[in-house]
């Protein structure tokens, strides 16, 4: 079975379960966990931030982040389809408790006259803006990258309206792939990133915030607070360094894989934004067959897919999927396709 529902179905491979096995731990809540300071300040440093904070997840990662930009009753400007919107349950309103200002992209990037438009006047019937929040890539508009140029007119208008910028760097490592940019390049345009590990880099949990030292040191509070202080949580860190040394050097290759699949899907009954395959996801509609149909049939030939919006597949592609699992799940793809003619 080829499994492309999401990139967190890797496992870790013999190498990653050695490295588990054979970490220095200690317990983490105390700090005095050998593995995960190293993590942390390797993470920090290739961001180039003072300090770096271990979590079990991007929700709590960005839940936290949010809570330490803001006050009861602020508002965070957001795009209109980024994760802490749509699969967060809705936890900005209930941990840092704030809401949301969504706005509508072709992309995922926020234009700067739309963030200006966005920023509540200072009046007191209305929330106080105070942070605006990217996702990159972004999800549901199916793995495209902020470029250079877009996160340089992010943070200048963020530094006009003297607001924080925060990242859900869900996949960030991919955007970095992409780009081409370093890791400190992207990370000096924000003041707070959740960094992700257990996506496209294959690590079996976990993700890291990063910031000031102050910043941090706030972050651990909630950290504990919302039940994510852990003890001898190394041998996570480990598959996390693990990844970082031997999966992450290699994305690339997924980014291919997409690209492979994307071309090979393309025929008359699918719709794909063919520009938008901008890292190891691929968003297409086959609006002729219900999604539940394509689902199915997919499964029957050996390939799972899921939807990450009502009409809307996502394909996505990781270090143990194939070249081969690409061209491969192309073909049941075009395979399902002749079920518009009447063969369902």
């Amino acid at each position: 079975m080829i499994d492309l529902r999401s990139d967190t179905l890797t496992v870790p491979d013999a190498g990653m379960r050695e490295a588990m096995s054979a970490a220095r731990v200690g317990d983490d809540v105390y700090a005095e966990d050998p593995t995960v300071e190293a993590l942390q300040e390797r993470v920090a440093d290739m961001f180039g931030k003072e300090a770096a904070l271990f979590v079990p997840s991007g929700t709590m990662g960005n839940q936290i982040c949010l809570a330490l930009h803001t006050s009861t009753g602020d508002e965070v400007i957001c795009e209109a389809d980024a994760h802490i919107r749509h699969y967060e349950n809705a936890a900005a309103s209930v941990i840092a408790r704030v809401q949301l200002y969504p706005i509508a992209s072709m992309a995922g990037y926020m234009e700067p006259h739309d963030i200006r438009e966005a920023v509540r006047p200072n009046a007191y019937y209305y929330p106080k803006t105070a942070l605006v929040a990217v996702e990159n890539t972004h999800n549901r508009h199916g793995g495209t990258v902020l470029s250079l140029s877009e996160l340089q007119n992010l943070r200048a208008v963020c530094d006009e309206l003297q607001l924080p910028l925060h990242c859900d760097g869900a996949r960030i490592w991919n955007a970095i792939t992409s780009t081409r940019l370093t890791t400190s390049v992207v990370g000096a345009f924000f003041d707070t990133m959740s960094v992700c590990m257990s996506k496209a880099a294959g690590a079996p949990i976990g993700s890291l915030i990063v910031g000031s030292r102050t910043m941090i040191e706030r972050a651990r509070r909630w950290r504990k607070m919302l039940g994510g202080g852990m003890r001898q949580v190394g041998v996570l860190a480990a598959a996390c360094s693990y990844a970082l040394d031997h999966i992450v050097p290699h994305l690339a290759a997924d980014h291919t894989k997409a690209q492979t699949f994307a071309d090979g899907i393309l025929a008359d009954g699918v719709v794909l934004e063919r520009w938008k395959v901008q890292s190891n996801i691929v968003a297409f509609r086959i609006p002729t067959l219900a999604d539940d149909v394509v689902i199915r049939h997919c499964a029957d030939r050996g390939l799972r897919i899921a939807t990450i919006k009502p009409g809307v597949f996502r394909a996505v592609f990781y270090h143990q999927v194939s070249q081969d699992d690409a061209v491969a799940a192309a073909e049941i793809v075009r395979d399902v396709l002749s079920l518009h003619h009447g063969n369902v």
